[in-house]
């Protein structure tokens, strides 16, 4: 790619964020046209920072692979208008995403072993009979549910509890401070006694694994050389990292096939395409649509050097639409093999209960579908309320109805 002169660069501008009106699933149409016109552009942030904007399939998938680029929250500027201001707090213990090696290698190692193919499916049983029970309780409610706290919620939220052992007495208490931390109803005050709450509770469940270890990941890792409040801060990332990607994925998901009947139907009349569909799922809504990095040193990417201390925005929504990578991606299609798609990150931040989140789609998906075969939206698609500017993307509620028999 040839250089513009300086004279010829464009002004950079802000990072796109408005999607295209009346198309819930697509990212910003700005965002096609960067990757089209210059995948690596200028970015200016609202802080005044001026960084780069990156949007194709193989440039993020080379940045996240890439060591010269740290993940550390100091180090960023915040790209998203009315975030926080000035520099970004370190992360909290426990938190892995904003670490680098060799400290991220420490933790990543210990519970890599835990995070097993095996081990994740040995959870299967335990997804379907925790399915099993929510659309029970949605049957016998009858027709017309809101989908995220009947069951986009409480699946995932119930299997980090079996993740983590929160015992069965206590997961009306744990599950409580989840729903208030993500309801958007709770008020501020609320919210920040769930965070609490939380936070007591996760270190209450430490000591009580220490002391008398069950079968699940934090008792395996009381073993370890991991502190107290270091094993704490690893169950409340696990549970912040596990639990609001997976729900938005099982609702989003479940309105993207509503809105799809052609797709809906393929699914239902072959249920072996549940995994390929959760797969091409991720790419098509890449709701955790944006990951950020900061250049260690001079690096130079297609053409161009990122300078030191440049804070690079890596567009996985529209990476995951590249069609150099992806052919005709902006069409949903679960018969296409998503193969190589970054909706679980890519390097040494991919996500690391990804083979859990598939475990819990694969089977909670397919499951409503077949349970409530004239499942559909109570609501006209347009009234569904959409979590615009947040991190992770999906729908703050997705009102749902069925024909009783």
């Amino acid at each position: 790619m040839t250089i513009a002169s300086s004279a010829q660069t464009p002004e950079p501008r802000g990072l796109p964020t408005a999607r295209p009106a009346g198309c819930p699933f697509d990212p910003p149409t700005e965002l096609a046209e960067a990757r089209e016109r210059e995948p690596i552009s200028r970015l200016a942030f609202p802080d005044g920072h001026v960084g780069r904007l990156i949007t194709s399939h193989a440039l993020v998938r080379a940045v996240l692979a890439d060591s010269r680029f740290s993940s550390r929250y100091e180090l960023l500027h915040y790209p998203f208008p009315g975030g926080p201001e000035g520099v970004l707090p370190p992360a909290p213990v426990g938190d892995m995403t904003g670490m680098d090696a060799p400290e991220h290698t420490r933790f990543r190692r210990l519970l890599a072993g835990r995070f097993t193919v095996r081990r994740m499916r040995l959870l299967t049983e335990r997804v379907e009979r925790i399915t099993a029970e929510h659309l029970d309780a949605m049957e016998r409610q009858g027709p017309g549910v809101d989908l995220v706290p009947a069951f986009a919620q409480p699946v995932p939220a119930l299997m980090i509890c079996e993740l983590l052992g929160v015992p069965y007495a206590d997961r009306e208490t744990f599950t409580g401070f989840v729903r208030d931390l993500m309801s958007v109803d709770a008020t501020l005050e609320r919210q920040m006694a769930a965070m609490t709450g939380l936070q007591e509770y996760m270190s209450g469940l430490v000591l009580a694994k220490r002391a008398e270890p069950t079968d699940d990941l934090l008792s395996d890792l009381t073993s370890s050389d991991l502190t107290d409040e270091e094993l704490s801060g690893i169950g409340a990332f696990l549970l912040g990292a596990g639990l609001d990607t997976t729900a938005n994925m099982l609702a989003h998901g479940t309105f993207a096939l509503l809105s799809h009947p052609d797709q809906l139907a393929t699914l239902r009349a072959d249920p072996g395409l549940a995994d390929q569909a959760v797969e091409e799922l991720m790419r098509y809504l890449s709701i955790a649509h944006t990951m950020v990095r900061v250049a260690l040193e001079d690096v130079e990417l297609d053409g161009q050097v990122v300078k030191a201390g440049e804070t690079v925005v890596l567009s996985v929504e529209a990476a995951n639409r590249d069609p150099e990578r992806f052919a005709d991606p902006d069409a949903l299609d679960v018969r296409r093999k998503a193969t190589g798609h970054l909706g679980f990150g890519h390097g040494i931040h991919q996500c690391l209960g990804q083979q859990l989140a598939r475990v819990e789609m694969s089977v909670a998906l397919p499951a409503l579908l077949t349970r409530f075969p004239t499942l559909r939206l109570a609501v006209p698609a347009e009234d569904v309320p959409l979590r615009a500017g947040m991190n992770i993307y999906g729908v703050h509620s997705l009102p749902v109805t069925w024909d009783k028999e």
